[in-house]
Formats: structure tokens, C-alpha cells, sequence
């Protein structure tokens, strides 16, 4: 089989191309033909060695995979051989084949383009855990998505119409604008050349939102739990500030790890607001039926018409530098995803 690999911490053009034996499914596990492979944020992180669950380099990144099952494991009788299935994996998910426990891998409609399935389960997830199982989202709140032209925020944005919101703001590059608003986004901000917690004070007069995304961390965690309304609700998912150029700044990190706030329960009391953080991997592991039964929630909200991925890029697994450029560059409006199926 091919698989990406980062062999060591570095810049986009480190990944390389292996080769490696086909892997044999365990018991409960099914091997997984991949198709397509999600790219995220958090494998650019990995690779420049600021992401605290990444394995030892070299490793093989990757969180999220689409294809067909080709064979099943000792104890499995389903989903079948040749069903198409999406699923999270943890890390190996840049590979051609992929072993998978049975219970996760969520079989998807076939009218469903691979890139489209791939692009389903950690942007979905993460934005669907943080806005309904933690959010619960009502109908009218206003809502601010950090990096609305992302993965997350994207798949956020369609849940937040799916839910009712009311005004919902987001932060991206002045270029996104035009595109997001004809998404649904009510008020597009550039966060390159205003305050967007000075922004959406002016445009609430001074309300603020219910609920917050924001995986920028740093400094914008208390700015975005400032900008709460009482009952309001702050989801913290990343800390991309501590990331840029290329590679890892040491220094970047530290400012990045300093400037994050101490929330203090009794102001969260006095207030009625509340901090909620979210590591989809990490939940995968502690509630895997949990994840694999909101996973299929989706998907079938998807096969209804009333989700739909948005694919930015499909990127040859033997170009996959260039996909990491396209994240790490802020270039991208929705998924990433490369392209194994000729692999």
C-alpha cells in the first residue's frame, strides 16, 4: 500500500511517499480500501511538532479516511465487503489501506462522491459536538465561527442554519466574504484589519453572541468569552496562533500558551457562561458509540440534502505538500482532501 509519511518535524515539503504491506484487520476490525483522506489543521500542527498527541516522528498523519470495505476481521460480520464507509481513524489515516474497528466505520449512500464522504466525519463532528451535544444551539441565538471559511467552520455554518440561529458572524480574509455570505453567514469580518470582539460588540450594540467556536486560542479565547451574552456559551477546539511560517517558533508558542486565559468558575457563576473544549480525538477513544452514532446522524443529514460537504481541493496523495500549503496558507474554503483512489 502508499502511505504519506512525516519522517521529521518540519515544512510542507518533508512529507514523503512509502510504501508499506498491506495491514491485516484485527478482531472486530475491517480493512478499508481508502478512496479519500481528509486533510486537517491538526496534521499541519503535527508536522511542525505543536501537536501534543502526534506520535514520534517519522509517522503517518491523518484523521479521518473514505473507501471500501475489502475484508473483514475475526468476528465481524459487517458493514459488508464493498460497502462504502467513512470513518475516524487515529493517526495512518494517509494510506491507502486502513484498519478500522468494525462499529466506527459508517457506511455512506453511493450518490456520495468519495472527497464529499471524506469530508464528513472530523469537521462534522466537531462542529455538531460543539454547537448541539455542548452548544445546544436554540433557534435565534447569534452565533460567532473563528475561521469561517474552514473545515469546521463551514460544516458550522450549515448546522447553524439547520438550527435556527440568528445572526451569525465569522472571521476570514475579505476575499471569503462574498463567497460565505452567499452560504448563509450574516456578517462576514475581516479579522486582518478590525477587532472582530470590537466588531461584533458595534453590530450587536453591544450584546454580544450566545456561543463562540473559536480554535484560534491565544489572546482570542478571552476576547471570545468577553463577547458572551449571560447563558452564553465559549467551545474551545485548537490553538492555531501558535502556529505560522512553515514551522515551529518556540517562541510563537510560549507567547501563544502565555496569553490563553485562566477562566474562574465564580465568574462563570456570577455571569451564567460557560467554557467547553473539545478534542474529537480524544472523544473518539472515550465514547467511540457515541461519535460513531453522531457520525451516522450526519451522514444521514448529508444523504437528506440538509448538510453538504464543501470540497475546496482534491490533491493527489503524492502531492500532498501542496495540500498542507493549502491550510497552512489560509487559502482554503472548506476541505481539503487528498485523492487515493489510484493509489
Amino acid at each position: 500500500m502508499k502511505q504519506v509519511w512525516i519522517p521529521r518535524i518540519g515544512a510542507a515539503k518533508v512529507l514523503e511517499v512509502r510504501e508499506a504491506p498491506d495491514p491485516a484487520p484485527g478482531p472486530g476490525e475491517v480493512r478499508v480500501a481508502v478512496e479519500a483522506a481528509g486533510v486537517n489543521f491538526a496534521d499541519v500542527v503535527a508536522r511542525q511538532g505543536l501537536y501534543l498527541d502526534a506520535p514520534p516522528v517519522p509517522f503517518v498523519p491523518g484523521y479521518e479516511v473514505a473507501g471500501r470495505v475489502e475484508a473483514l476481521g475475526p468476528g465481524v460480520d459487517g458493514p459488508p465487503v464493498g460497502a462504502r464507509v467513512a470513518a475516524l481513524t487515529r493517526f495512518g489515516g494517509y494510506s491507502s489501506k486502513v484498519c478500522i474497528p468494525a462499529a466506527q466505520a459508517v457506511q455512506v449512500p453511493d450518490a456520495l462522491t468519495p472527497a464529499a464522504a471524506a469530508a464528513i466525519p472530523v469537521v462534522y463532528l466537531t462542529a455538531w459536538h460543539s454547537l448541539v451535544t455542548l452548544g445546544n444551539l436554540r433557534p435565534g441565538e447569534r452565533v460567532l465561527l473563528h475561521a469561517a471559511a474552514g473545515g469546521v467552520g463551514l460544516a458550522a455554518l450549515q448546522i447553524c442554519k439547520l438550527r435556527g440561529a440568528g445572526r451569525i458572524f465569522g472571521t476570514a480574509s475579505p476575499s471569503k466574504h462574498e463567497q460565505l455570505r452567499a452560504m448563509g453567514l450574516t456578517d462576514p469580518i475581516d479579522y486582518r484589519s478590525a477587532d472582530f470582539a470590537a466588531e461584533v460588540r458595534r453590530l450587536t450594540d453591544g450584546q454580544g453572541v450566545h456561543v463562540v467556536l473559536d480554535a484560534v486560542g491565544g489572546r482570542s479565547f478571552k476576547k471570545s468569552y468577553e463577547l458572551l451574552t449571560h447563558g452564553g456559551r465559549l467551545i474551545c477546539f485548537g490553538a492555531s496562533s501558535i502556529t505560522g511560517g512553515g514551522s515551529r517558533n518556540i517562541l510563537r508558542v510560549l507567547l501563544g500558551l502565555l496569553s490563553m486565559p485562566r477562566f474562574k468558575p465564580i465568574d462563570m457563576m456570577m455571569s451564567n457562561r460557560g467554557v467547553f473544549g473539545v478534542n474529537m480525538l480524544h472523544m473518539a477513544e472515550q465514547a467511540p458509540d457515541l461519535i460513531a452514532a453522531q457520525l451516522a446522524e450526519l451522514v444521514g443529514l448529508v444523504a437528506a440534502g440538509k448538510l453538504a460537504p464543501t470540497v475546496d481541493q482534491v490533491v493527489p496523495y503524492d502531492e500532498a505538500p501542496r495540500a498542507h500549503l493549502r491550510l497552512e496558507e489560509r487559502g482554503n474554503v472548506g476541505k481539503v482532501v487528498l485523492d487515493f483512489s489510484r493509489a
